[in-house]
């Protein structure tokens, strides 16, 4: 696929999107970002913000299979993946899917579930297979995960572990739009929801000949040892226990190829890894306590990096 054929490609789902999801310009780039890079994204944010309707213009758009799970303290992990159920005519046990075998998952508000059922995600979302009784069962090859959590509710949730937070390629917020966006989603609901008018504008094959186009965006040494040196000054910082790893390098990188092939470039530049850094390495970082009661925030000491980090020409 060229440069060009990615780009437009991007476009029109971008804007496919956005004909239900108005003033979510940048979101719906950062998604699409993730997606094409083959990382998961985690939407961190109030009720009734579009957390749900994103991840279904999503699917819409590329014609994906769909699946959502809504995660609550009794969800168990075999009803996640699946579970071995003995057929009594053959005599033996057969595995049935679980809804994580789809393209699309929507995680809708993880953090309901217990820690033994958010585990059950981490082999998923890192090397995209199932593993029950012995055997490993592959999932699909566009397989994405979109996972909503509400950061004011914490009565009966877990919070998702630091492995967890991890296995994200991004964390987002949608926020509230303007008065005027606003206005126009009322307008556009009052003769039913648009995502029901929406169709697919990308076909299969061509969202996995962009994912293959993503990877051969090319980034120089200058580039990569940038990234590094950013994710590095995390684990340095006086006000975190615990910065970013080695996989935070990963999605910034790769993240920010497929921002570049969406701008029609053939390979990286630094305003690409900017414009990422806050949503990729600051939820995966955990801050000291006295830090914190400080009013520090894990966003604003990515920002502080970003400053002080010499940006290669």
């Amino acid at each position: 696929m060229e440069t060009s054929a990615a780009r437009a490609l991007l476009e029109r789902i971008a804007a496919n999107i956005e004909r239900v999801m108005r003033g979510q310009h940048e979101a719906v780039r950062k998604l699409l970002a993730a997606f094409a890079s083959g990382g998961h994204v985690l939407i961190d944010d109030y009720p009734g913000t579009g957390k749900t309707t994103l991840a279904k213009s999503l699917a819409a758009s590329v014609g994906a299979q769909f699946t959502r799970v809504q995660f609550t303290p009794d969800l168990l992990p075999s009803d996640i993946l699946g579970v071995s159920v003995f057929n009594q005519r053959e005599q033996l046990f057969e595995f049935r899917q679980g809804p994580v075998f789809t393209s699309i998952l929507l995680a809708d508000e993880i953090n309901r579930a217990s820690p033994r059922t958010q585990s059950a995600l981490l082999e998923v979302m890192a090397e995209g297979q199932v593993s029950v009784e012995g055997r490993t069962h592959p999932l699909d090859e566009l397989f994405f995960v979109v996972a909503t959590q509400n950061p004011v509710e914490f009565r009966g949730t877990y919070p998702l572990p630091e492995a967890q937070m991890d296995r994200f390629a991004m964390c987002l917020a949608l926020g509230y739009v303007d008065a005027d966006t606003e206005a126009e989603v009322l307008a556009a609901q009052e003769l039913g929801h648009p995502l029901a008018r929406l169709g697919a504008v990308a076909s299969r094959d061509e969202v996995i000949a962009l994912k293959t186009r993503v990877r051969e965006v090319r980034m120089t040494d200058e580039l990569r040892h940038y990234v590094i040196e950013l994710v590095r000054r995390t684990r340095a910082a006086p006000q975190v226990q615990l910065g970013c790893g080695p996989r935070a390098s990963i999605a910034l990188a790769s993240a920010a190829k497929a921002l570049a092939l969406a701008d029609g470039e053939a390979f990286v530049r630094p305003e690409h890894v900017q414009e990422l850094a806050v949503a990729v390495l600051a939820h995966r970082m955990v801050l000291d306590p006295q830090a914190r009661f400080a009013g520090a925030t894990a966003k604003a000491l990515v920002a502080d990096i970003l400053r002080e980090v010499a940006v290669p020409s």
